[in-house]
């Protein structure tokens, strides 16, 4: 345990100095690995590892979902989601916020990253919200929580990294952040609602649309939701897995890109280049993070957890509560899959041994670590969007997400009295 304990301070100290997620947990675990088994053992040990997940066909799921958002991003049908939602949301008070998150949801569903929605829809949403004197930091921080949702909504990285890491069914995950997602959406719909009511002034009504603008600005978006229809749907009614529905969706986005006529060669050669780079970095932090799981299994901390759990007669929610904790300090400092990947070989075992239903801890810590990315004082997803509006301080988007923080608690304490949210549509599949 000393040296599980020294090993996270070690990583912890890393991070802070700036090196890579990746290479901070490949280090530590194997310098931890060669302390306890020797060098020679740890050089084995790597090479294992190494050929393990290089090998790994549940991995290539990965790049296939990251190529279909790449494709699916250089087509304007981000646009074109924000120009649907603001049709229908647009004239109510803080409807352009509404419509925000709306859209974000919407580009979660192709992109699977919360810092690209983030980034995505502050360039799109915050000119027109600012057109309308929405207050400042408010406008922020509704596209900052909007970004959020990118991991939550399938096709997910943090999913797919959860279901690598812990063996759970990847379709099943993809399935379970179904209900969850819509009902993040609409939590943060009535935060808008209202935080303009009682201060109108934040979030002024836009122009109302008529029916034919609103049917025409449905034409935009058919494609995302023929697209996600075809992915999720296939993988709820059995007709492909979850790494045939990547395979769908690239070549779907690609068909796509192809009738818009809106993808150029160029522009395509752009975005395999991303997906290599992407899926390159996101290797890394698999395989460092793989590294430092067999240093955290040699330690016996999952067992020496369960042990003093059992010893000291904490109930399963107060294990609960120490594991939200420690996600939401971590989340401010690590990307969400980082913080996964990072954590789950100590938590994953404990919780599901003291009876917590594996799929439906799965949604609750990638809804915990998301809360991490936006809260203080290093809210990632928060600094993503200050970055891309210079005049509105940090400190300002974290003052508007208040109302939508507490609206994310709310959502944790109702997918704990109803499980079911999560486990509903997993539990019918066929």
């Amino acid at each position: 345990m000393t040296l599980f304990v020294a090993a996270v301070v070690l990583l912890l100290l890393l991070l802070l100095a700036g090196l890579p997620i990746a290479f901070s947990l490949a280090l530590v675990g194997v310098a931890g690995f060669t302390l306890v088994r020797g060098p020679d053992a740890a050089f084995i040990m790597i090479g294992q590892v190494g050929l393990d997940a290089a090998t790994n066909y549940n991995f290539s799921v990965l790049p296939l979902f990251i190529l279909m958002g790449n494709i699916i991003g250089r087509t304007g049908l981000a646009r074109d989601l924000y120009a649907c939602a603001y049709a229908f949301l647009g004239h109510r008070r803080g409807g352009l916020a509404m419509a925000t998150i709306g859209a974000s949801g919407g580009f979660a569903a192709i992109s699977g990253s919360s810092y690209a929605c983030a980034a995505t829809m502050t360039g799109i949403s915050v000119p027109e919200m600012r057109d309308y004197r929405y207050e400042p930091g408010f406008a922020a921080a509704s596209v900052a929580v909007g970004g959020t949702l990118g991991v939550l909504i399938p096709p997910s990285v943090g999913m797919v990294f959860y279901s690598l890491i812990t063996g759970v069914s990847l379709a099943k995950m993809m399935i379970a952040g179904i209900l969850p997602g819509l009902l993040t959406i609409a939590l943060y719909m009535l935060t808008i609602a209202a935080v303009t009511r009682w201060r109108p002034a934040y979030g002024p009504a836009g122009e109302r649309s008529g029916w034919r603008v609103r049917l025409r600005s449905l034409t935009g978006v058919w494609p995302i939701l023929a697209l996600f229809t075809l992915i999720i749907g296939g993988i709820y009614i059995g007709v492909f897995t979850a790494m045939e529905a990547a395979g769908v969706g690239a070549a779907g986005a690609l068909a796509i890109s192809l009738i818009r006529r809106q993808l150029t060669v160029a522009a395509l050669m752009k975005a395999l280049v991303s997906t290599v780079k992407t899926s390159v970095s996101l290797f890394l932090v698999f395989l460092g993070a793989l590294l430092f799981a067999n240093l955290v299994t040699i330690t016996g901390v999952p067992v020496i957890l369960l042990e003093l759990i059992s010893d000291s007669g904490f109930s399963a929610m107060t294990i609960l509560g120490i594991t939200v904790l420690v996600f939401l300090v971590l989340g401010c400092i690590l990307e969400s899959s980082s913080l996964l990947l990072l954590t789950l070989p100590i938590f994953f075992p404990v919780l599901v041994g003291v009876g917590f239903d594996p799929v439906w801890f799965g949604i609750f810590v990638i809804i915990v670590a998301e809360i991490g990315l936006i809260t203080p004082p290093v809210g990632m997803n928060v600094f993503v969007v200050g970055s891309m509006l210079p005049d509105v301080p940090v400190q300002k988007i974290f003052r508007g997400l208040g109302p939508f923080l507490l609206a994310d608690f709310l959502r944790l304490a109702l997918l704990i009295l109803l499980p079911a949210i999560a486990l509903l549509l997993p539990g019918l599949m066929s």
